[in-house]
């Protein structure tokens, strides 16, 4: 019997689908917006696991309460979290749940509802289905699903075996309800903890984009940065931030480095304080420039409140557009 923490098997990134081969069996499912979890059902009560092995029970009572789904099953489930509002998953949302505990849990809970979408089962009454194939782990769940009547607030992942449905996720349509795009997972491919890539190996796609802002700030020297602060103004003519990219080519560094120049006094950011990462509270040292020079960056569909949540990837100045077109 398993017995949390366990390592969630992982997936390896790749820019496309791959190609399809009629000898190998796959399955697609829709990558879903939201916190990675295992769940452990005994006699009914439920144990929500995080992908780093932290406790998110006490957080998420609404989703542990559809346990009671399945009283006499004993199951252990991998799948996401999510919390919906405004039309699409919102993970700002889910993640200042994360937070609550207590009595505030049980206010946020109703004020955003959370669900666990399920993608897995790796357990089913005490026995591992680690060394089953994902086929036969995915028609169980499919089985357990309609013969338990599982509903909200836990789902299903979409999932086919058909590529041009699997395709079909890539709509920005479908990433602005809060669909990333599509993990890729050999039907014969065996349940491996903690592994990422490799034979029978999952992979995961992103719906990815172009955009444009206005370079306001940057990490680094200001003649070779090394990664940039990306704007674009707002209803309220305010320049909002909107991403920052990885880090840049020794080429892009040397480009950027001849245009960008030192903020003068009033800039839209000054003394504003700007954190590492997503949820971090590291404070990050930035370098303000002149918001002038607008740039193209490739995105994904991880957007919130306007902003990106992944580091984005710098193409190219955009000479053709000025800060007042964004």
């Amino acid at each position: 019997m398993l017995t949390p923490p366990i390592e969630p098997m992982l997936a390896r990134s790749a820019d496309v689908l791959p190609p399809t081969r009629r000898a190998i069996d796959v399955l697609y499912q829709a990558k879903v917006d939201g916190f990675r979890t295992l769940v452990f059902v005994r006699e009914g009560k439920v144990f929500l696991q995080s992908r780093r092995g932290a406790d998110l029970t006490p957080a998420f009572g609404d989703v542990a309460a559809g346990g009671a789904q399945l009283v006499g099953e004993d199951v252990v489930l991998d799948g996401e979290l999510v919390v919906l509002g405004s039309g699409r998953l919102d993970f700002d949302a889910l993640q200042q749940r994360a937070r609550y505990r207590g009595r505030r849990a049980t206010e946020a809970a109703a004020a955003a509802p959370a669900h666990l979408v399920v993608f897995d089962v790796v357990e089913h009454r005490g026995v591992s289905l680690m060394r089953r194939p994902l086929r036969e782990r995915w028609d169980l769940l499919v089985e357990l699903f309609e013969r338990r009547g599982l509903r909200a607030p836990w789902s299903l992942v979409p999932c086919t075996r058909d590529r041009d449905v699997a395709l079909g996720w890539f709509d920005s349509a479908w990433g602005e309800a809060g669909v990333e795009g599509c993990v890729v997972k050999p039907a014969g491919g065996l349940y491996r903890p903690g592994q990422r890539g490799g034979p029978g190996g999952w992979v995961k796609v992103r719906a990815y984009g172009t955009a444009e802002g206005i370079v306001a700030g940057v990490t680094g020297g200001l003649h070779a940065p090394q990664t940039l602060l990306l704007g674009r103004h707002d209803a309220a003519d305010g320049l909002r931030m909107v991403a920052r990219t990885t880090p840049l080519s020794p080429g892009a560094r040397a480009q950027l480095g001849a245009v960008l120049v030192p903020a003068a006094a009033g800039h839209p950011w000054e003394g504003r304080r700007f954190l590492a990462g997503w949820g971090s509270r590291e404070a990050l040292e930035v370098r303000l420039v002149e918001p002038r020079v607008v740039v193209e960056f490739r995105v994904d569909s991880a957007l919130d409140r306007g902003r990106h949540r992944h580091p984005v990837r710098y193409l190219r100045i955009r000479t053709d557009l000025l800060p007042d077109d964004l």
